[in-house]
């Protein structure tokens, strides 16, 4: 029996990022060929200042490519409608909702604008979407709260629900498990493992974690001075790409553990 491939959710095409400013181009990172399948988990992985910002306000048609191209669904970015990219692509960014005081059905039932009538009246449907985010979250108990009484992590949860509820085939985090401790971080890495293959959506997110992307990612995608890399998380580190991230004289990558150490 032939085996069906998993559809191509997000694929870029030679493409090249970076920034304009008064005229003088900054190249980011080029050549940057990468495919997203249909229920994978991928973290996008890389030093601080490397352009993992930059990749991902390219991939969700923040700003422009310099060169190539990015494909959701097999249609190309650039030719997507803000309607039609809401229902394809929902984003997770690290700052704060701007509104805390709604409660946490309000924050979430946002997730459904794209769907809703020009008033913003709820359906029967879209309830029961809401409420089956909130339920994958597990903050079903928290619905009727303020956000502005949550924790870091019970709102970050809260944010995961909205992009859940706006039912996209892919979803793009930011940093998801930033000014969180050691155990909200796992806590939030492992949801978004659970839903990814619960729900089948395509869930791309960066991170400094990269001891705990490697546990739990399908995939990876490493950004270096060099290059730009997809691949899993085996294969990545057979090929010694883990190692050029930082600089060898200060911290080592063990491949038999699989993490991160500092050179005494």
């Amino acid at each position: 029996m032939t085996k069906t491939q998993p559809h191509t959710i997000l694929k870029t095409e030679s493409l090249t990022i970076g920034y304009t400013q008064k005229k003088r181009q900054t190249i980011v990172a080029d050549n940057v060929n990468i495919a997203l399948q249909q229920g994978e988990l991928v973290g996008l992985v890389g030093a601080n200042g490397i352009g993992k910002s930059t990749l991902l306000r390219t991939l969700t048609k923040v700003q422009p490519p310099i060169d190539g191209s990015v494909f959701i669904n097999d249609k190309l970015l650039e030719n997507s409608s803000h309607l039609e990219l809401s229902k394809s692509l929902s984003v997770v960014l690290t700052e704060q909702p701007a509104s805390k005081n709604l409660t946490v059905f309000e924050l979430v039932a946002l997730g459904r604008q794209p769907y809703t009538n020009w008033v913003g009246n709820l359906s029967e449907n879209d309830i029961s979407i809401i409420e089956k985010a909130l339920l994958q979250t597990n903050i079903q108990q928290l619905k009727d709260k303020k956000c502005f009484e949550l924790s870091d992590g019970q709102l970050q949860k809260v944010m995961i629900a909205r992009a859940l509820a706006q039912d996209t085939h892919l979803i793009i985090l930011d940093e998801p498990t930033t000014h969180l401790d050691m155990y909200h971080k796992a806590y939030i890495l492992k949801l978004l493992k659970t839903l990814a293959k619960d729900t089948n959506k395509t869930i791309l997110f960066s991170s400094h974690e990269i001891d705990l992307a490697i546990q739990l990612c399908d995939k990876m995608i490493v950004m270096t001075h060099s290059q730009v890399i997809s691949d899993t998380p085996c294969n990545l580190i057979s090929k010694g790409v883990f190692n050029e991230l930082f600089p060898e004289d200060m911290i080592a990558f063990d491949e038999k553990t699989g993490s991160f150490r500092v050179k005494k």
